[in-house]
């Protein structure tokens, strides 16, 4: 099932950039600029003004189903999902995932109907056992931040079968111990682009992208 490749091109992945900016046309660009340094998912947030242009542009010109190693190959998502029905506009734009900051069962529920790969935003046990309960294959940890690498293995321990994706505060500094804490994939935001937006560069998020993925890859052992 497509799904169940999207869920494996994401955690194989490993690195998830998750964009924000002030018009379609700069995140697309910033989009380009993160795939061009080897990240391969991206999270295109509903923030964005008219944010289902970009995602239906990326789609375009780019595909799951290309090799991984060629250039149009990327992995297209949404973020900052607040409901089912912006979940289904952005699947119809050509969004391959859908990422949440909180936990919507409608939402969820929704994905599941059209077997696309939904990622809710979770903060507690609890939250995460009704995830799963849900049918949610990758439970998001946010804020990241407010947490250490080590509430991975915490919240494993009674509940071994959840997956978890750290996103907010994940660094170059801290990759490295989410990864070897147990982490499917992490979410990069700002740290990606805050350099480009500030200077007004977008080559400094293809030179950041690269530089998170060699720190993923090392922290895989790759």
């Amino acid at each position: 099932m497509k799904k169940h490749q999207i869920l494996r091109q994401l955690t194989e992945a490993g690195v998830v950039a998750v964009l924000r900016a002030d018009s379609p046309e700069e995140v697309a660009e910033m989009a380009r600029r993160a795939i061009k340094g080897g990240i391969k998912a991206i999270e295109i947030t509903m923030t964005v003004p008219f944010a289902l242009k970009a995602i239906e542009q990326l789609a375009k010109e780019y595909s799951s189903d290309a090799a991984p190693d060629a250039d149009n190959y990327a992995i297209i998502g949404v973020g900052t999902v607040l409901d089912p029905e912006t979940a289904r506009a952005a699947i119809l734009a050509g969004a391959e995932y859908v990422v949440a900051p909180a936990l919507n069962a409608d939402t969820i529920k929704l994905c599941n109907r059209y077997a696309v790969p939904v990622m809710p935003g979770t903060m507690t046990i609890q939250e995460i056992q009704s995830a799963l309960e849900l049918g949610v294959d990758v439970v998001k940890l946010f804020p990241g931040n407010l947490y250490s690498p080590s509430v991975i293995p915490t919240i494993k321990g009674p509940l071994p079968q959840a997956n978890i994706m750290p996103t907010g505060g994940v660094s170059l500094d801290n990759l490295k111990d989410w990864v070897k804490a147990g982490a499917v994939a992490v979410g990069i935001g700002s740290d990606l682009t805050k350099e480009a937006v500030k200077t007004g560069d977008l080559s400094l998020i293809e030179k950041k992208a690269a530089s998170y993925m060699a720190a993923y890859r090392e922290a895989k052992g790759l």
